[in-house]
């Protein structure tokens, strides 16, 4: 375990990780420009074994129902990994390895494997969750805070979901899929074709934020910062698309964030 950040770097561009910070993408500079929202909490962490809230904290998985603490009354939010230390597995100049182990409050051991590999002008953020003994439902995703603003305009987000899900009074999907709506959001979009988001600061930088898996969430609430998160199921997904890890086959995701000059 190591409590020094990572810093990876290629061409101009730099990622900082911070194993002892929940395994946290701290920060992604490309000539010089940070663009993630600096801070303790903000960067890019990661969402596992779970994404976004779950409600009252309880999924079912097959006849128990777990019960997690509820860190977002009345929801339990953003998985456990977040709140731990990291474990460094292997660096090189533009890559990290690291790794978690699952303790409770989740109830099933196992281990989760994030790669962070950097290239001149994308990164890529890969993450396994395995089991050690039994199988367990589980999701992976990404939440970065990326700056609304970089000294000039404000970002501008396009992209185009084949629907948005209904958002109910306890911020959770209804299970109604909609036509998607205009901002602001913090709402749950599906993209059967991938998750594919281009967010563009004019005279700037155009960054894409691109995955297989068809769950994004979009957060733009903020005054600072803006979220597009690419996750393997929508909010509350433990209890109503659940995705198996098993001895065989752990759970894998990955997202690539591309830029580009303006």
């Amino acid at each position: 375990m190591s409590d020094e950040d990572i810093t990876l770097t290629a061409g101009d561009a730099e990622v900082t990780v911070q194993p002892a910070n929940g395994g946290r993408v701290g920060g992604l500079k490309v000539g010089g420009v940070e663009l993630l929202r600096q801070g303790e909490r903000f960067g890019c962490f990661p969402m596992v074994p779970w994404c976004g809230r779950i409600r009252d904290g309880r999924f079912r998985d097959g006849g128990t129902v777990h019960q997690l603490p509820l860190n977002s009354p009345p929801h339990a939010i953003h998985g456990t990994a977040r709140d731990g230390a990291w474990r460094v597995a292997r660096v090189k100049a533009d890559e990290a390895v690291i790794t978690y182990d699952l303790v409770e409050p989740w109830p099933y051991t196992g281990r989760i494997t994030q790669v962070v590999a950097l290239t001149e002008d994308a990164v890529t953020l890969t993450m396994s969750v395995e089991t050690y003994e039994t199988s367990f439902p589980a999701q992976i995703g990404w939440h970065p805070w990326f700056n609304r603003n970089l000294g000039g305009e404000d970002v501008q987000l396009a992209f185009t979901p084949a629907w948005q899900e209904e958002r109910g009074d306890d911020h959770l999907p209804t299970g109604n899929r909609l036509d998607p709506k205009p901002g602001p959001w913090d709402d749950c979009f599906g993209m059967p074709g991938g998750v594919d988001v281009t967010l563009t600061w004019p005279g700037q930088l155009e960054l894409k934020v691109a995955s297989r898996e068809e769950w994004a969430v979009v957060y733009d609430e903020q005054e600072a910062a803006v979220c597009v998160e690419p996750q393997t199921g929508p909010p509350n997904g433990l209890n109503t698309l659940p995705r198996l890890v098993t001895l065989l086959e752990p759970l894998e995701a990955s997202t690539t964030w591309s830029w580009r000059r303006l």
